[in-house]
């Protein structure tokens, strides 16, 4: 009976080693199909590094990149259709055209990544990392995706892509009472007081309205915070615009996060 045992574990073991063999050959016939040919439809390329690489108009359709390195690759107008990028890096990449319909971008980084005329239907960027993304489409999030991702870069203190995105945000959700406040603190950060004062204004009432009173009361912390740095500036001869915001409170930041 352990004689039987040990062969058949052993058999199992070599058919294991055998598949993993196999495997790994694929995998390195089609990486070096696609850099050869450009055309990899459907082909297996997980965790393939291709940083830097030149896929410029490549067919990679329905091909599985989960967790390849294809960070600042070059793949303008490729085709990405339907691919598992899932885990996948394509920080800095450049994707200006490229279709990346219905692809799985579950945990994909996509941060500094050049989205610019990019196909992204059928896509959920929602677990994502977008950090620094530029050309994101509006119909790839919802009004909350665009508000969270503009939180994100306000903390990173990229605040006039923060407001890219709260504007996003508004157009689709015209009432969306965060985005008022939110875009409020990022104007203020950058020193504009009045167009500050006035989206802090408009979410102070459209809090009140909406019965949100954590909203309204930060909205109006906000306001105050906006004043106190104007009276300073005009006491003392320069603007305090820094020692205002922090009088408006963990309140304010608390407020703001997406999480």
């Amino acid at each position: 009976m352990n004689i039987k045992l040990t062969i058949v574990t052993t058999a199992a073991l070599l058919t294991t080693t055998s598949l993993s063999t196999i495997a790994k050959a694929e995998n390195l016939a089609h990486t070096q199909q696609l850099l050869s040919t450009k055309q990899c439809q459907g082909c297996d390329l997980t965790r393939v590094g291709l940083i830097m690489a030149d896929l410029v108009g490549a067919n990679l359709a329905g091909a599985d990149l989960s967790r390849a390195n294809l960070s600042r690759a070059n793949l303008t107008g490729a085709d990405l259709s339907g691919a598992n990028l899932s885990g996948a890096s394509l920080n800095g990449a450049n994707l200006a055209g490229a279709n990346l319909a219905g692809a799985n971008l579950f945990s994909t980084d996509l941060r500094e990544a050049f989205l610019v005329n990019a196909q992204l239907y059928g896509v959920s960027l929602s677990n994502a990392y977008i950090q620094g993304t530029i050309g994101i489409p509006d119909y790839a999030g919802t009004a909350e995706d665009f508000y969270a991702w503009g939180v994100v870069e306000a903390k990173r203190g990229n605040y006039k892509t923060a407001i890219e995105y709260y504007d996003k945000t508004l157009s689709m959700k015209p009432d969306f009472a965060p985005a008022f406040l939110a875009r409020g603190m990022a104007r203020f950060r950058l020193g504009e007081e009045v167009a500050a004062t006035q989206d802090g204004t408009i979410a102070s009432e459209l809090f009140k309205e909406q019965g949100n009173i954590p909203g309204y009361q930060a909205s109006q912390s906000l306001v105050k915070g906006i004043e106190i740095a104007q009276n300073s500036a005009t006491s003392k001869g320069g603007s305090n615009i820094g020692n205002a915001l922090a009088s408006v409170g963990s309140i304010l930041l608390r407020f703001l996060s997406p999480f």
